[in-house]
């Protein structure tokens, strides 16, 4: 349990953070503070930088310069207090979704009785009962999102990574995802929530809006449409961007 001078405190602080491939910029002096109790919308374009901002906050790779740290030490060295969900699940088809989660859960050193009891659980919340024992080959997509995101929860990480978490998934199975965040975030769990999924970004108390490697706006989703004096996410990110981009205007379509 999160104590509340905890919940006070940035769960994570980056600070002037750049990622450099080559003669590439991906990421370009990005400060800012992940929050506890808090769930995080990154949006932006293709090539905006949101993808590798993640894999810096999940710590695969190192900032070129900057840092981003728990407030007690450098990502790379906590992984284990970090949940990843990825837009391609990684599942193997072979096995069941028990089998793909309890080979992530030993990895953190969980017993198989403590994770099978967990993902149990989240199975029900996630609308999967019954589903644990099966091959994740003959999945829908939308199962194998769900699977993917208990895999990512099992160890009960303080800071939770989600890219396109509601993906493919039907009305009653994105509200069901949803309601799980919202959960997690009142236990104090800190979520960033990387998506087009405009519906989505707008449920979030907060929103960090990346666009040609930097990070043009970050704050509470109320304050910024305030502050720009747009009625919408849409509006919001045109203001700030000043350009309608094709995937991002495919974004803007209803999604469950």
């Amino acid at each position: 349990m999160t104590s509340n001078d905890d919940r006070s405190a940035p769960l994570v602080a980056l600070r002037d953070v750049n990622k450099i491939f080559g003669d590439v910029v991906a990421v370009d002096g990005v400060t800012a503070d992940i929050e506890r109790c808090t769930s995080t919308a990154l949006i932006g374009g293709n090539g905006a930088g949101k993808t590798t901002l993640l894999r810096l906050l999940a710590g695969v790779y190192r900032p070129t310069a900057g840092t981003a740290q728990f407030a007690d030490g450098d990502l790379t060295l906590h992984r284990k207090r970090i949940g990843v969900m990825t837009e391609s699940t990684g599942l193997h088809l072979r096995l069941t979704a028990w089998e793909n989660i309890r080979f992530h859960a030993r990895l953190f050193g969980m017993r198989d009785d403590v994770s099978r009891k967990k993902s149990e659980s989240l199975a029900v919340q996630l609308g999967l009962g019954g589903a644990l024992d099966r091959r994740t080959e003959g999945f829908s997509r939308g199962m194998r999102q769900k699977t993917a995101l208990i895999r990512a929860l099992v160890h009960e990480p303080e800071l939770l990574l989600l890219d396109e978490p509601t993906a493919g998934l039907d009305i009653t199975s994105a509200r069901a995802v949803r309601a799980l965040i919202a959960s997690l975030v009142d236990e104090g769990r800190g979520v960033v929530w990387s998506t087009h999924d405009l519906r989505a970004a707008g449920v979030c108390e907060r929103v960090m809006v990346m666009h040609n490697a930097r990070l043009v706006a970050d704050g509470r989703v109320d304050a910024l449409l305030k502050e720009h004096d747009t009625a919408s996410m849409e509006e919001l990110y045109l203001a700030l961007t000043k350009e309608a981009t094709p995937e991002f205007q495919a974004g803007m379509e209803a999604v469950p």
